[in-house]
């Protein structure tokens, strides 16, 4: 038993030493076989005692880091370069009168932003239908009763066509005999329209325009929302002088753009606007002061015998 005991402590002294030569090495900061192996040298043992002495590289994550440093750095200064050659150069005062050429301080470039303001919308009241009423009054006009009366009028020319062109459009669903309406409202939609068309490059709808008592009367049986065919507060347009502009198919733009181009016309009193959300159209009513009448020319035997006159005068 006495060499079994012998043998097991010359190995555990063999163990000890030979870790002891291990944290030695180590200390002294000799690389492995294979880290050498690794770095494309030969394992000699000329290079495993020398190596020791010389200053290991930096760490390979360190090494990526200061490259990508430097890319910025190189692609910040490009950038900055371009950003100089692109800036036109200013003249600034030199001492005495001489100019130099500078270029100007680099500075924080920022995009503008711009945020359109909406418009409130044009909503109607009692007191502006009852306002509409009495100036359709005041302009002397009166509710068309049936398809008789409307004819009448139309012949007579106190009701035009709707102006239809490339910037305005009439509902397809209209009947053709209540595409009228008063002169004055006509112009005021050939206005309207040319300004819409020029903004926006596309036309705008006219939804209603005249209606008699008779089908106003029908209307009020199957649409709740309906204005009354008789009264102070009927329906303006009983009379000729109102339109709807629909508003399906408008963008928010348009809309907000809509309620802008209206709202001085109405506050000047030249129309009247009511805002509808559930038929979606602007119901506009517009007055006779909107197109002031033309003034009247003299006959042609006053203008010509004026110039005889003069010359008689004159001998």
């Amino acid at each position: 038993m006495l060499w079994i005991f012998r043998a097991l402590t010359m190995r555990r002294t063999s163990f000890i030493l030979l870790v002891l030569a291990v944290f030695f090495a180590a200390s002294l900061g000799v690389p492995s076989a294979h880290a050498v192996r690794t770095r494309g040298r030969v394992s000699s043992p000329e290079h495993l005692r020398t190596s020791h002495n010389k200053k290991q590289p930096a760490e390979p994550k360190f090494k990526a880091r200061s490259k990508s440093r430097s890319a910025v750095a190189r692609l910040r200064s490009v950038v900055l370069m371009r950003y100089r050659r692109a800036r036109p150069r200013v003249e600034t005062e030199a001492a005495g009168s001489e100019f130099v050429n500078q270029p100007p301080a680099v500075e924080d470039v920022s995009l503008p932003t711009t945020r359109m303001v909406m418009p409130l919308p044009l909503r109607g009241s009692y007191e502006s239908l009852v306002r509409q009423n009495e100036k359709t009054e005041d302009d002397g006009l009166e509710r068309i009763e049936d398809d008789d009366d409307l004819a009448d009028r139309i012949a007579r020319k106190m009701l035009v066509p709707v102006p239809v062109s490339a910037a305005l459009n009439i509902n397809g669903n209209l009947p053709e005999n209540r595409r009228y309406c008063r002169p004055w409202t006509a112009s005021f939609l050939s206005d309207l329209a040319r300004a819409h068309a020029t903004e926006f490059h596309h036309p705008l709808e006219v939804s209603s325009a005249v209606r008699t008592v008779a089908y106003q009367k029908q209307l009020m049986k199957v649409n709740g929302n309906a204005t009354a065919a008789e009264g102070d507060v009927a329906s303006p347009h009983l009379t000729g002088a109102s339109i709807d502009i629909a508003k399906q198919g408008l963008t928010r733009q348009e809309i907000g753009w809509m309620r802008a181009w209206l709202l001085p016309l109405e506050t000047a009193g030249k129309i009247d606007v009511e805002e509808e959300f559930r038929q979606s159209c602007f119901h506009i009513t517009v007055y006779k002061s909107y197109a002031p009448p033309k003034p009247a020319r003299k006959p042609a035997t006053q203008a010509a015998a004026a110039p005889a006159k003069a010359g008689r005068s004159g001998l």
